[in-house]
């Protein structure tokens, strides 16, 4: 009768742990969905980002303005349409220098890399088409860092690796995707 017992107390542990349906694994995705969809989506907006420089006053210790009257120069970061640039002005020079890379690429790449991980972070980060989203930024990362390759950016080629190792977990764990508006896809 122990035996019986013990098996039954057993088999009620099991089943309680797998009452779950599996939701560590739909949490696990929702988690790394959301990660990566809200890198892509910075890093799209942050190709519209630039720093412009104005003077302000000079603070004294209490915050207020100093009484000589005396002005700084600060940084402020301001985002347009008209400051897009897809490849940082320092990496262009590079790549242009780089004989292995075409000049259409480069300007593919210019153009279309901010608007295409904003487009990307946004499927993601509502559920639209997840499958294909995570895919198009593998893809994304991997043309990227064939770029970085190139020039001899080995961090930025770590960095990159990493992002495609996330996505491909991203796509394995796709299955269990419980909050998406399209499911197939």
């Amino acid at each position: 009768m122990n035996n019986t017992t013990e098996n039954q107390k057993t088999a009620g542990n099991d089943n309680s742990a797998g009452c779950c349906c599996n939701c560590d694994y739909s949490l696990a995705f929702l988690v790394l969905r959301g990660w990566l969809g809200v890198r892509a989506l910075q890093t799209g907006i942050e190709k519209f980002g630039a720093y412009k420089t104005v003077q302000k006053p000079l603070l004294d210790a209490t915050g207020q303005p100093d009484a000589s009257g005396a002005m700084v120069d600060a940084k402020v970061k301001f985002y347009a349409l008209a400051n897009y640039s897809g490849i940082p002005a320092g990496l262009k020079t590079k790549f242009a220098n780089e004989a292995l890379l075409p000049g259409f690429a480069l300007t593919a790449f210019d153009k279309l890399l901010g608007p295409a991980l904003i487009a990307m972070g946004l499927m993601l980060l509502i559920g639209i088409g997840t499958r294909v989203s995570l895919f198009l930024q593998g893809v994304t990362y991997i043309a990227l860092t064939v770029g970085l390759i190139l020039i001899k950016q080995d961090d930025g080629i770590s960095w990159l690796g990493i992002h495609i190792a996330l996505v491909a977990f991203a796509l394995m764990l796709a299955k269990h995707n419980k909050f998406t508006l399209l499911k197939k896809w």
